[in-house]
């Protein structure tokens, strides 16, 4: 049994996506996506919204698909 009963969808800044226990403060760069529930639920949500996996372009300037790099 998980010591968390509710989770969040969150997703940062460049679309990836996670689960937070909704009962913690979210980690700075992660906002909540509305989505709640168990964390199978979560994981759920999470496979039919994030279909591709690869970071968003952080860098309006990039190529599509090129990895923008500090």
């Amino acid at each position: 049994m998980s010591r968390f009963d509710e989770y969040l969808v969150v997703r940062n800044d460049v679309g990836q996506y996670s689960v937070w226990p909704a009962s913690r403060p979210l980690p700075d760069g992660w906002r909540a996506t509305g989505a709640r529930g168990t964390r199978p639920e979560c994981l759920s949500h999470i496979d039919t919204v994030w279909t591709d996996i690869r970071p968003r372009r952080t860098d309006a300037g990039a190529a599509p698909g090129q990895r923008v790099t500090p």
